[in-house]
């Protein structure tokens, strides 16, 4: 059973940065395609990043293009994302998310394994 561990959130200023880390643990975590994605206030879970198994391919949702970035480090079994010049709106629950095969997916239901998410707060 995969369990997924959140950790890094906190309350911050705009433009300032934070890293958030996941840790894996219960399966191979080089088998698994991983995620980000983020709730506001009162809206729906969105996508923010997806890596590949090997780390070698990355996508993000337009709004954090430029300014976050996903990695990982499969030796350490733990999930990344560097957020710089955090905005106001970039405030919510982060989660990370696992799923065990290889095509892309940003949908929320395509994932099966979920952490219980770190908070990000980003006053003006």
């Amino acid at each position: 059973q995969v369990q997924l561990v959140e950790s890094g959130g906190g309350l911050v200023q705009a433009g300032d940065s934070l890293r958030l880390s996941c840790v894996f643990s219960g399966r191979t975590f080089s088998n698994y395609q991983m995620a980000w994605f983020r709730q506001a206030p009162g809206k729906e879970r969105e996508f923010a990043a997806l890596i590949s198994r090997t780390g070698v391919n990355t996508y993000y949702v337009e709004s954090v293009k430029g300014r976050f970035t996903i990695s990982r480090d499969n030796a350490k079994n733990t999930l990344y994302l560097q957020m710089n010049t955090l905005k106001p709106e970039d405030t919510g629950v982060y989660y990370c998310a696992a799923r065990d095969v290889t095509t892309w997916s940003t949908a929320e239901s395509d994932y099966d394994n979920w952490g219980q998410g770190t908070q990000v707060t980003v006053s003006d």
